[in-house]
């Protein structure tokens, strides 16, 4: 019934985990995570993360396997070809079907599409250039690369980091060396592409209503982190995580905090849209209403879909 594997994507707070559940509930299948931060172990609250358990070296939730999740330590680095690596081995293992769901635009590319051929990273130009600032090290990608200087975002240290290293590495920029459009579909033979459509608005509200309940817990989490990794482990550099430490060094309130992640996170979510609306054939599941947000009819949806297309 289902010999393609089938996606999930959507913006950040569009409930691609639930909804890739209750599918995965109905048709026996096995979930893949497409997300770059729900990977690490003890970074559950602020990556949305869904609750689970370990059995026999395999992660389940609500007795569904769900693979790469929950399972890096936060001082381990990860990337797209890990992931096309660690998807690859899932598809030829599994029996069951699959659903890929994450908002991680770049790893569904990369494994349905390919990826450009790039350099691997250095450890020794990464060590050099870790010892400069954040600031510093955005300021010689503006001035080197000033293309992917716009489309990354200041904080993200990692996608700097590559960047520069990139450019250092070949004499070329990034940006040139990196298919500039992206393929325009991911092809329907390969999986059936379903994106979760938020109102915009709707979906503001959402990313408030998580991020007044997530924060406090994240927190938690990120005094923990800190703890036991130290404030320049990979999984700390990311959105919320950077705002929590932040809290806990007394840099900001935690009102400023708030602030922060809420304007950040609306912005991450308007960068995913503008990311999976490039693709010409994902089947858009239009969510107007908080009532159109009906788990039980969109898995139907999906199903049918696969019958037909």
């Amino acid at each position: 019934m289902f010999p393609r594997p089938i996606i999930i994507a959507g913006p950040t707070a569009s409930g691609k985990t639930d909804l890739a559940l209750a599918l995965a509930g109905k048709i026996d299948g096995e979930i893949i995570s497409v997300d770059s931060r729900q990977i690490y172990k003890g970074l559950n609250i602020g990556t949305a993360c869904p609750k689970g358990i370990w059995q026999d070296n395999n992660f389940y939730v609500q007795g569904i396997r769900y693979y790469l999740a929950d399972f890096l330590p936060i001082d381990k680095k990860f990337d797209v070809s890990l992931f096309i690596k660690e998807a690859n081995k899932i598809t030829k293992q599994s029996k069951k079907p699959l659903i890929f769901a994450g908002g991680t635009g770049l790893y569904f590319e990369g494994f349905f599409c390919g990826m450009d051929s790039l350099p691997p990273a250095d450890e020794t130009l990464r060590k050099r250039l870790l010892l400069k600032t954040k600031a510093e090290l955005y300021e010689e990608l503006k001035r080197l690369d000033p293309k992917s200087a716009q489309t990354i975002p200041p904080g993200n240290i990692h996608r700097v980091l590559r960047a520069l290293e990139i450019t250092l590495l070949t004499g070329k920029t990034a940006s040139s060396l990196r298919t500039q459009t992206g393929p325009k579909e991911i092809p329907t033979d390969k999986a059936l592409f379903f994106y979760i459509n938020w109102d915009k608005e709707l979906l503001n509200k959402r990313i408030i209503k998580r991020t007044n309940l997530i924060l406090d817990p994240m927190i938690e989490e990120a005094k923990n982190a800190l703890e036991n990794f130290g404030p320049e482990a990979c999984g700390l550099n990311t959105l919320g995580y950077t705002q929590a430490i932040e809290v806990l060094q007394n840099k900001i309130s935690r009102a400023e905090a708030l602030e922060k992640i809420i304007i950040l996170t609306r912005q991450y979510a308007k960068r995913q849209r503008t990311w999976f609306k490039r693709y010409k054939n994902i089947i858009s599941l239009d969510i107007k209403e908080e009532k159109d947000f009906d788990i039980p009819a969109l898995c139907q949806k999906m199903i049918d879909a696969t019958k037909v297309i």
